[in-house]
């Protein structure tokens, strides 16, 4: 879940290392720091508790200069948050430093070794060891950097995206990656190389970006082109791809925080994701999936949806878009529970792999699982190049571009989106769904972005409502069918960054315990939209105000049924029952946002939380 940037070249490193861990701190603000290789020919070190603004005045006064350096924005696993828990690490003698993200399963057998071998440890961190390791290596077989980290590394267990420099190799970046995300930045002419867990740190200075692949291990030499080998000695040639990304999409741009405006971005980014998918003349949906995987897809008889957080909550939706359209049976799963409880997976099912960041370590090893068993793997992910979309068969990217805020909205609606694309495809090749219903959805998804921008015109509104719900301390939110996930998803939303407990149940389901919770300070959350089981939502709702619960209710434009018996209101268009939680959840988003705001709280990184969990 760390963050990790390196430079080397003729360029000051410190700035861009400083800017690079701004754009990564997504990933973890336990703490920050940064290596540099002074023009002294010392390896100098400067880190902190907090995050990368503390790094910045810690460093104030320091004489920080020099054209190579490493850096890290840490999410602690081993060792609390503090300083000396913080990377860079450094070996005993002071000559090598290192910045890592992963965890190292093996770090306690190989400290008691090292121990043994007189080495002594500053920090209570895995990462330590393998700096330590590397210079015991280095040292004992007499070799250089790359070398040692080569040899280093077939000792160790776990996972890591490391890089290296070293106090003896000044003109010398090493990194290595396993089962942890690596891009390298190729500067022009190989002058330069720019290093980091994702291309954001490094699209300003190049869009020629190498995807290092697992095991792969990277020696940078700036005027020499880069070099890969693997673990045992194998040659890899470096494969340069051209990174499109707009930069402004990582930037603020006058927004307060990067959560508001990826909400306001979603009828955008959802544009995107549909075009060149959703032929509005032909009024038809085209996945290249279908076309090059065609007759795989239509046989499974089963499709296993795997995913973490947000993508569980989109893939239970998925499940219902699949089944209800394509009459294929769908079973969601959590991506950490899945491989640990022997499934049963067989050839003829498909798996479909969700992740926003691409690289959730749970999610890759429900993939691996599901490979040994012989499915076919379908990956829903927004990052271009990271791993799942590698190791899948085929796959969908949700192009909503990179969400930086750690509570994902964006790529949640952009997953709603594919899933709801995949769902029309399959149901119309399978003959399962109905011409005209199956137009009447794709009428509704080209709309759908005006739809979202009519619920933003009582933004305000639900700002001032906000207000009044900073003092609870717990909510409730109930759903019926397919906004039932959304229910869960809202109240994620409101726990990850107000830190108010919030519990998400179906409507039905409240009176089977949750009931007893409410009285008149319990706020409710019900979306009650009209749909095949409105009645039944509305007397849900009236069981909750005969025990004096205060009601937010979402409803249809309209709906004075609801508005009559509530204390709150917010209004969403009408649209295919189908789709309705891309509209239903946007209020919620909102809702969450303003509530954490008019609390103080830290909206786009809240405590213990990051954006791509790469450990387990």
């Amino acid at each position: 879940m760390c963050g990790i940037v390196g430079y080397i070249g003729k360029q000051e490193a410190f700035p861009i290392l400083i800017k690079g861990l701004k754009r990564l701190e997504y990933r973890g603000y336990d703490s920050a720091g940064v290596a540099l290789q002074h023009a002294s020919g010392d390896i100098v070190v400067c880190k902190t508790k907090g995050k990368v603004i503390n790094l910045e005045s810690c460093a104030q006064g320091k004489d920080l200069s020099g054209s190579l350096g490493i850096a890290h924005t840490r999410w602690a696993t081993h060792g609390e948050p503090s300083e000396r828990n913080a990377h860079p690490h450094y070996s005993e003698s002071g000559e090598i430093a290192l910045v890592h993200n992963g965890i190292i399963e093996n770090y306690r057998e190989l400290k008691r070794s090292l121990s043994s071998e007189g080495y002594t440890f500053q920090s209570d961190t895995d990462t330590e060891v393998l700096v330590q390791l590397i210079e015991h290596t280095k040292k004992k077989y007499n070799l250089s950097l790359f070398r040692a980290v080569q040899k280093a590394l077939g000792n160790v267990i776990g996972a890591y995206a490391i890089a290296v420099i070293d106090k003896n190799e000044p003109h010398c970046l090493v990194a290595t990656r396993k089962s942890s995300p690596l891009a390298i930045g190729v500067g022009d002419d190989n002058k330069e190389f720019f290093l980091a867990s994702d291309p954001t740190p490094m699209i300003e200075y190049t869009r020629d970006i190498i995807f290092v692949e697992d095991g792969g291990i990277v020696e940078l030499i700036p005027g020499k082109a880069p070099y890969i080998e693997t673990l045992s000695n194998q040659v890899i040639e470096p494969k340069i791809s051209n990174v499109t990304m707009d930069l402004g999409m990582i930037e603020k741009e006058g927004y307060p925080h990067f959560m508001i405006k990826e909400i306001l971005d979603q009828p955008r980014v959802l544009c995107d994701c549909m075009r060149g998918r959703v032929n509005p003349d032909l009024k038809e949906v085209i996945l290249s999936a279908m076309v090059d995987h065609r007759d795989r897809l239509l046989s499974a008889e089963r499709i296993i949806i795997v995913g973490c957080g947000t993508s569980w909550h989109a893939g239970l939706i998925g499940k219902q878009l699949i089944e209800g359209l394509a009459r294929i049976p769908v079973e969601v799963e959590y991506s950490s529970e899945f491989r640990y409880r022997n499934p049963i997976i067989r050839p003829t099912d498909v798996v479909i792999a969700m992740s926003q960041s691409g690289e959730t370590a749970d999610t890759l090893a429900a993939i691996q699982l599901a490979k040994e068993k012989g499915a076919f793997i379908y990956g829903i992910c927004n990052s271009v190049g990271s791993s799942i979309a590698r190791a899948t068969d085929s796959g969908t990217y949700i192009h909503v571009g990179p969400e930086i805020g750690v509570a994902s909205t964006k790529a949640f609606t952009g997953q709603v989106t594919v899933l709801a694309l995949l769902a029309l495809c399959l149901g119309r090749e399978k003959g399962s769904l109905d011409p005209q219903h199956y137009t009447q959805i794709i009428d509704d998804l080209l709309i759908l972005p005006e739809k979202i921008e009519k619920i933003f015109e009582q933004k305000e509104r639900i700002e001032h409502l906000s207000t009044r719900f900073t003092y609870a301390h717990n909510f409730i939110y109930l759903g019926r069918g397919i906004n039932y996930p959304v229910a869960l998803e809202g109240a994620l939303k409101l726990k990850e960054i107000s830190y108010i407990h919030a519990e998400g149940y179906p409507a039905a389901e409240m009176k089977h315990g949750p009931i007893a919770l409410i009285d008149e300070e319990m706020p409710i959350v019900v979306i009650a939209t009209r749909d095949k089981i409105y009645e039944k939502v509305v007397s849900n709702i009236q069981e909750i105000k005969a025990r004096k619960g205060r009601i937010i209710a979402i409803v249809n434009e309209g709906d004075t049924q609801v508005a009559n018996m509530v204390d709150y209101v917010i209004e969403i268009p009408e649209i295919a029952p189908e789709l309705e939680p891309l509209l239903t959840v946007v209020p919620l988003q909102l809702l969450s946002y303003y509530i954490a705001v008019c609390k103080g709280k830290d909206v786009d990184q809240p405590r213990n939380l990051a954006k791509s969990v790469t450990v387990e």
